[in-house]
This record gives structure tokens, C-alpha cells and sequence, in this order.
């Protein structure tokens, strides 16, 4: 089997599919890894270090003429870039990587109508035995770390408690919304950082995991029995719901000189946590991150990859800060991508196992069409009356 590592496209993506680290656990497997010119200068990896590695430098064409091409981003998560591939794809061919299928179903059915077959790595199971697989948990990692620091280089104070000749310096107050692994490492980040860290989530049970960074957990009074969905997300709640968390966040944030939101649903717009008017009551020169302005954001006002300020208030909208840290977000990513690979090659790819759970539910398309319950609903497609047959 020929896998295939492809440059990124989209716009200020520098991050990897594949380093040149883990080609020999491929190669182990009778993978022959080819590697697009050039895909690993972002992330600081020539191409003579993917040929030590074992690895054959390929054009473009001749990477998607590999049996399996890995990337970062692929369909929707490639934005337009992926348009300019689509003339590339086969049936047969199989493509692993993220693609946003809950999101832009379209550009997933576009790859499907082409005949390959699509893998989404957004979809991973949080299952034990896919832990390794899960590049969602591996980023926002390093997301929620990144994220620290970039608020503590905007912020004009610092963040630990100082004592110096000429007086004491008391510790920023930070504020973590949503404690998933994103907030989780922001948490940890800024406690190492020294400052006074207190965290929020919708999921109670999370609370245990705030506190046992240092971080106190905010409680608020509400209902929140259904807040949790499958798989540890947090679950979408009603507007009433909302509208009374932001009333009783109003004051925490107020007195937050950092605050970095992180609250996300998958495939949905993003939970509005901070509102204009609680923006207003925050202090001159704080500092918000918005982790979720891809998606709308948390904070009123944010603006995707850009800066804004509001009566004083920064507010920074990150959409990709795993591609600020590209040497070891691509290192995560590669390892999370090996083992996923050699799962499908164990299971009998280039035949899908649709009784294995990582299998099916990674499985977007196949066959010529759209595969997956739930991206096929965001498509407008009726339910499938039986699974499309894998190829032979």
C-alpha cells in the first residue's frame, strides 16, 4: 500500500499530516510513504529528512495517485483550497484527515461524489481503545496552552504574584469557560503562569478535574442534568438556559482580568457565554481569547483571526492556534494518524470494517455517496436503507 502525505493548502496552515518519526512504524507495515515537495516546511521538516526517514518526494499529482492520501485539512476543513484537488480524486482513493462533515456536509458530499473514500477524524469514538486516534483532544491541547499565552502577552499586567523593594504585585484573575482539553490545559498553563485561576462548565462533573489543577470551579444555579452528551461533549441547551448562565456569569467575568473561552458543540454555532454588556463591565486593558470565533464565538463581538477592542477590552479570535505551534502539533497529529491507519489496514482496508466502532464511525463516504447517519441529515439526505457495499 502507497499512503500519501500532501502539503497543506489552506491559508496559514503549517502544520503536517506525517514527520518523518513515525515513517519506519509505516514502513514496518509494507506502507511505502510518499511525501508531496515541500509539505513538511512549515512544520520544519525538509524534505531530505522525510528521504533519511524512508520516506520518496513526490509531486502533487503523483501523491494523489497513491492508494491513501493523509492531510490536516481535507474538504471542508480545507476551506476553497480543496476545490482545486477535486479533479484529483478517484474512486477507490482513500483520503484521512479532518474535513468538518458536521459542518460542510456539501463539500464532503463533492468528495463522495468522486468515488473515495472519506475518513473524518473529527468523528474518532472517545473510546479507550481510540484515545491514541483522537487528534481532536491532541490539538486542542496545545490550543488551550497557546491560548494562555497569547492573552498574557496582550494582557498589560503580568500574571503572577510578585513581591519586589517596591511592593507587592497581586496575580491576574483568570477565567476559563468550558473544561473540556482545551480548558483543562489553559487551567494547568496559567497556574503554572502564577495567576489566580477559576474555571466554568455547564458539565458538573467536570469539577473534580478543575480543582484538582489548582483552579476553583465556579457553580452557578441551574439546572444541568442533560448538559452532557455521548462521548464527554458538552450537549447544546435551550436559550432560556443561556440567557439566565450569562446573568449569573455577568459578575465572575467582571472581575476576570483574563477570560478564554473554549465552549464548543460539535457541528453547531457556538454558545454565546459573554455578552456586550458583560464585556462593558470588565476592566480597562483585559483580555479575552475566544477559542470558539471559528464558530461563531462565545464572546459578542469577536471577530474570526482578528483583534478587537471594546470600551477597553481586547478580544482576540484565534481560529487555528495548533498551526502557531506547528512542530509538536504535527508530531501529535502524526502519531494520532499512524495508528488510525494501521487500525484501517489491520481491519482490511482498502475493505471497510463496518463492524468495528472506529470504522463505522469515521466512515463519511464511500461507494459514491455519503455514508454517515448524521452527515448525510446535515446534507438533506434521507437515511440509507442499507449500507453502501466496500469496495473489493
Amino acid at each position: 500500500m502507497k499512503v500519501a502525505v500532501l502539503k497543506e493548502t489552506f491559508p496559514g496552515e503549517r502544520r503536517v499530516a506525517l514527520v518523518p518519526g513515525v515513517i519506519p512504524a509505516l514502513a514496518k507495515a509494507g506502507v511505502e510513504v510518499l511525501v508531496e515537495a515541500s509539505a513538511g516546511a512549515g512544520s520544519g521538516y525538509t524534505d531530505e529528512d522525510f528521504r533519511v526517514a524512508g520516506g520518496r518526494v513526490v509531486s502533487r499529482d503523483e501523491a494523489f495517485g497513491a492508494d491513501c492520501v493523509v492531510a490536516v485539512r481535507t474538504c471542508g476543513a480545507c476551506g476553497d483550497s480543496w476545490c482545486g484537488d477535486l479533479h484529483r480524486l478517484r474512486p477507490g482513493l482513500v483520503i484521512v484527515g479532518l474535513c468538518d462533515p458536521l459542518s460542510t456536509p456539501d463539500a464532503c458530499r463533492q468528495t463522495a461524489e468522486k468515488g473515495a473514500t472519506l475518513f473524518s477524524l473529527e468523528l474518532v469514538p472517545r473510546i479507550t481503545r481510540a484515545q491514541s486516534m483522537d487528534v481532536l483532544s491532541s490539538q486542542a491541547n496545545i490550543a488551550g496552552y497557546r491560548a494562555v499565552l497569547l492573552a498574557a502577552n496582550t494582557l498589560p499586567r503580568i500574571l503572577p504574584m510578585m513581591t519586589t523593594a517596591a511592593g507587592t504585585l497581586t496575580p491576574a484573575k483568570v477565567l476559563v469557560l468550558g473544561a473540556g482539553v482545551a480548558g483543562l490545559q489553559a487551567i494547568a498553563t496559567a497556574k503554572r503562569l502564577g495567576a489566580q485561576v477559576s474555571a466554568y462548565d455547564v458539565r458538573p462533573a467536570v469539577k473534580e478535574q478543575v480543582q484538582s489543577l489548582g483552579a476553583k470551579f465556579v457553580e452557578l444555579p441551574l439546572e444541568t442534568g442533560s448538559s452532557e452528551a455521548a462521548g464527554g461533549y458538552a450537549r447544546a441547551m435551550g436559550e432560556e438556559f443561556y440567557a439566565r448562565q450569562r446573568e449569573l456569569l455577568g459578575k465572575v467575568v467582571a472581575d476576570s482580568d483574563v477570560v478564554v473561552c473554549t465552549a464548543l458543540i460539535p457541528g453547531q454555532k457556538a454558545p454565546v457565554l459573554v455578552t456586550r454588556e458583560m464585556v462593558q463591565r470588565m476592566k480597562p486593558g483585559s483580555v479575552i481569547v475566544d477559542m470558539a470565533a471559528e464558530r461563531g464565538g462565545n464572546c459578542e463581538g469577536s471577530v474570526a483571526d482578528d483583534t478587537v477592542v471594546v470600551d477597553g477590552v481586547t478580544i482576540l479570535g484565534p481560529t487555528n492556534l495548533p498551526a502557531e505551534v506547528p512542530v509538536h502539533t504535527s508530531q501529535l497529529y502524526a502519531k494520532n494518524v499512524v495508528t488510525f491507519l494501521l487500525h484501517l489496514i489491520k481491519s482490511g482496508l482498502p475493505d471497510v470494517a463496518r463492524d468495528d466502532e472506529i470504522c463505522r464511525d469515521t466512515l463519511v463516504a464511500i461507494g459514491g455517496q455519503l455514508v454517515h447517519p448524521k452527515v448525510r441529515e446535515r446534507a438533506g439526505l434521507p437515511p440509507l436503507d442499507q449500507p453502501a457495499s466496500a469496495p473489493a
